[in-house]
């Protein structure tokens, strides 16, 4: 009997003509049961299912009571309504923990907490923090949503409240919220159009420079200005655009995290002065400028526009910036498992883990491109150590994260940078011949995969980074010999993280939306050995 109305079920579903947002957003086929217009999937889910122009008739989710907009007339103009107010507060205090300070610099958390806590904070916010963190939630209104299904009702709706005829630091906020979700979304043209519309918006009210009355209000859109400068780099690197934010000469940088957690609106302005070496953020903005260059140098080498000499003398330059960088921080800013402690100690863990996260990143993608020379030449293959050393690096401070408490990270960006440091263990596997080496970096391959299978559960973004090691696996099958040389493939292997990617020279291959579902990609640490 089961099977008869399992069978009668799919007889009943028929495909839908335009697939809706949220099975969009997964990449699956869309279902509609005869004579309904919301889909299977929403309709279990209790979602929003829209499909463009009036969104559908409300329901009320049957195990989490959460309330879904309508098409009336009276629920257009209200919309979602917000969770309870417990779970509210505790999805914004998830944000600030999991997500603020890591992924960006939007908010001043005790402000924006007080306004939760009198109802006034703004909607379009709200609603954007919990699609990116009821999925970490454990709250049992949750308890029968797979984590990454949570994010889209709450989406929409932010999505549905952004007003951008209202020019605000607010509607900025928002902007950068949405395509931070856009991003883990895997829609890279949705995150690419919230990004640019968040940097010119600011950059026509000049809110670095706006003059306020309240100091603790420029000090919060100095932090989103430099976010956005920041998010830019990546961002437009990631989609092959000009970037967007112009160079402000003279403008502060973020004072240090401690002081501006504990800066209330009636306290006197802290003085920024000339040393900001305090501030993590900070450390952060100074480490992107040398990203930028990072970014500029790779692309000319995947041109083929500069001889290898040059390249050599380019990536000297910006390594030594990258040393001169790291000797320049106060010690309790090293890196140590003492000064993690100490940050951990402070709600400042994830925080300092993300910095290192960027250093180590940025090392390696540095020396990657020199992968394939450095080891067909007859030195002592200088670039591939360094490439290895901050591989190594970057794995070491993850697994350390995820063995401290209040260090942990889980936002999705560390499955990209994770994805490449696995494809240089890879490089050891192949080409060593040290057993000790082959050994240390067969383990970190095992360790990186576990900690992406956990980010899986989380993020739709992780479906691509899966697929991408099934590919690189691929690439290197064809052709080892060629498989870490700086061309076009690779710049779009190591920086278009939003987009796919498809087996190196087989660009025009049909057939290949398969390897986009993690399920399909059978890849395992056993695969590279």
């Amino acid at each position: 009997m089961a099977s008869f109305k399992s069978n009668k079920r799919r007889t009943n579903a028929m495909r839908a003509l335009i697939a809706c947002s949220a099975c969009r957003s997964r990449r699956r086929k869309c279902h509609t049961e005869r004579g309904s217009s919301t889909c299977s999937y929403c309709d279990e889910r209790g979602f929003n299912c829209h499909r463009g122009g009036t969104p559908l008739k409300a329901r009320r989710h049957k195990n989490t009571g959460m309330t879904v907009q309508s098409s009336d007339s009276e629920t257009a103009e209200t919309g979602m309504h917000l969770p309870p107010w417990e779970l509210c507060l505790e999805l914004v205090e998830l944000y600030f923990d999991l997500i603020h300070d890591q992924f960006h610099s939007l908010f001043h958390r005790p402000s924006f907490i007080e306004q939760v806590r009198k109802g006034t904070a703004p909607r379009v916010l709200l609603f954007a923090m919990m699609a990116l963190s009821a999925r970490f939630s454990s709250n049992a209104a949750f308890s029968n949503i797979p984590p990454r299904d949570r994010c889209m009702p709450y989406y929409d709706e932010s999505t549905r409240l952004l007003d951008l005829r209202i020019n605000s630091i607010t509607t900025i906020q928002a902007c950068v919220l949405l395509g931070g979700i856009s991003t883990t979304e895997d829609n890279a043209i949705t995150e690419s159009v919230y990004y640019t519309v968040a940097c010119r918006m600011a950059t026509l009210l000049d809110i670095a420079r706006k003059p306020v009355q309240d100091p603790l209000e420029q000090e919060v859109n100095i932090r989103v200005w430099w976010t956005l400068c920041m998010v830019d780099v990546w961002s437009s690197r990631s989609i092959r655009l000009p970037r967007q934010m112009p160079h402000m000469e003279g403008l502060p940088l973020p004072i240090d995290e401690m002081s501006f957690l504990h800066w209330r609106l009636e306290d006197v302005a802290p003085d920024h002065g000339d040393d900001c070496s305090s501030s993590l953020l900070a450390q952060m903005i100074t480490l992107n400028r040398i990203l930028s260059q990072i970014n500029d140098a790779i692309a000319e080498t995947a041109a083929g526009s500069t001889i290898t000499l040059v390249v050599e003398q380019t990536v000297q330059d910006l390594s030594q910036k990258m040393d001169d960088w790291y000797a320049a921080l106060p010690e309790y800013m090293h890196d140590t498992p003492e000064n993690l402690q100490r940050y951990a100690s402070q709600g400042l863990g994830r925080i300092f883990v993300a910095v290192y996260l960027g250093y180590y990143h940025f090392g390696q993608l540095l020396f990657y491109q020199l992968l394939h020379e450095d080891r067909h030449g007859s030195g002592n293959h200088y670039y591939t150590n360094k490439c290895k050393f901050f591989a190594a690096k970057l794995c070491t401070i993850v697994y350390a994260s995820h063995a401290t408490p209040g260090c942990e990270v889980w936002y999705n960006m560390v499955g990209h940078i994770l994805v490449i440091a696995s494809t240089v263990q890879i490089h050891t596997l192949l080409f060593d011949t040290d057993e000790a080496v082959i050994a240390a970096a067969r383990s970190r391959l095992e360790q990186n995969f576990t900690i992406l299978m956990r980010l899986r559960d989380y993020w739709p973004m992780l479906e691509s980074c899966f697929a991408r090691l099934q590919i690189f696996h691929e690439v290197c099958r064809q052709n080892i010999d060629s498989s870490f040389r700086m061309d076009m493939w690779m710049l779009k292997f190591l920086s278009e993280f939003a987009e796919p990617i498809r087996v190196k020279g087989d660009d025009e291959q049909e057939g290949m939306v398969g390897l986009y579902s993690v399920e399909n990609v059978g890849v395992s640490p056993q695969d590279w050995v």
